[in-house]
């Protein structure tokens, strides 16, 4: 049995995937992982290899449109897929799932399955933005229709994301969807820590205005005019995405004390563990990992009240859900936990009991296994 893992970051086979490559590994399979960033001298491949994969490096620009680059990106797919003959194919995010599901089918791979993690740039503020971001919203709709055809199943990580995706005709009526929770988060890797005093605040995210770290920083001047010694950590880093907040934007943030800029981190659990609220202002999402990684920790979530983020919280029980682009409401849940801290311990151990529950990246893994068939149910 051959499984070709297909993405476009190298990095997120490991952080996202790792535990799924780890199950199919479990079950026997000879497992194939492609992305782009794994050339013979990258840390990343040579994590992969100690997993017991086949690593392959492929030519795929994250960002962009250059038909004639991602032509190339498609045929090298097929190629790969013609040389190493996989039974399964299953990839992720949004080049990956267009041209692996278009290589995957004329390479005849019996078993065709995408995994919608997200919208993205085409899909967010399409109706207010300009030219540019309407043309690429419309090409992308495009292809995700001519794509989706082929393939045999469609995961979603949230039920808007599955019912958006069929109003707009984008997956056919005749293909399976299936709606998961999320990447799941792995338990036993993020414990439980206690909530430290006074209170602070934390975002992980890449520098994305899609993200809501504007609304993060303003709302942090907010609560800092009346506290000024609440603190707001934010871990990222700006990328080349369109979308992508700018250096002199952050530096002010920095130089004005609004923002504790802790850089990109390989590791955000200490992150995590020295912050007492997690926010995510974000627009839309699939379903948020560093959400589910910060409730696993037992920490109480202040995310909007937007696809793939209301999902996770319980408004008033593990967290509060905010109105997307609300400074003034995301100020207002701050101020909540600044003045009422004892609320804290109780919605960070309904967070744990929510990640448990719902968010295990085992029973997540175990339902995807399951469904591409992979697995018996009865195993």
């Amino acid at each position: 049995m051959k499984f070709l893992l297909i993405a476009s970051d190298a990095d997120s086979l490991i952080n996202f995937r790792g535990a799924l490559l780890d199950a199919l590994v479990e079950q026997g399979a000879e497992v194939h992982v492609a992305a782009p960033g794994l050339s013979a001298n990258s840390p990343a491949r040579a994590r992969l290899e100690g997993k017991n994969l086949q690593v392959h490096d492929i030519e795929l620009r994250r960002v962009g449109m250059n038909p004639l680059a991602d032509l190339k990106t498609c045929f090298s797919l097929w190629r790969l897929m013609r040389d190493i003959r996989p039974q399964w194919v299953l990839s992720y995010t949004v080049k990956p799932v267009i041209y692996g599901m278009f290589a995957a089918r004329a390479a005849g791979v019996p078993n065709r399955f995408a995994l919608i993690t997200g919208l993205g740039y085409a899909f967010q503020g399409q109706d207010e933005g300009g030219f540019t971001r309407k043309t690429i919203h419309f090409i992308v709709k495009s292809l995700y229709h001519l794509s989706l055809a082929g393939s045999h199943k469609v995961f979603f990580q949230n039920p808007d994301d599955e019912s958006l995706f069929k109003q707009l005709k984008l997956v056919n009526a005749t293909t399976p969807t299936v709606a998961v929770n999320g990447s799941g988060v792995d338990i036993s890797q993020f414990s439980v820590h206690d909530i430290p005093q006074p209170v602070s605040f934390l975002l992980i995210a890449r520098l994305l205005g899609d993200k809501g770290v504007r609304e993060y920083a303003a709302a942090a001047r907010e609560v800092k005019r009346r506290y000024p010694q609440v603190v707001f950590n934010m871990v990222g880093w700006i990328d080349d995405n369109p979308d992508a907040i700018n250096q002199v934007e952050l530096d002010e943030w920095q130089s004005s004390g609004v923002i504790n800029f802790m850089g990109r981190l390989t590791d955000v659990r200490p992150a995590i563990i020295n912050s007492s609220v997690y926010v995510l202002p974000s627009y839309r999402e699939g379903t948020p990992r560093t959400v589910l990684e910060a409730m696993a920790m037992g920490r109480p979530i202040i995310t909007t009240d937007a696809p793939g983020c209301r999902e996770t919280v319980q408004d008033g029980v593990n967290g509060l859900l905010v109105p997307v682009k609300s400074v003034e409401k995301l100020a207002e849940a701050m101020l909540f936990f600044v003045s009422q801290p004892e609320a804290m311990d109780a919605m960070g151990a309904a967070s744990r009991a929510i990640a448990e529950k719902k968010y295990d990246v085992h029973s997540v893994n175990k339902v995807m296994l399951e469904e591409m068939k992979v697995v018996s149910r009865a195993s």
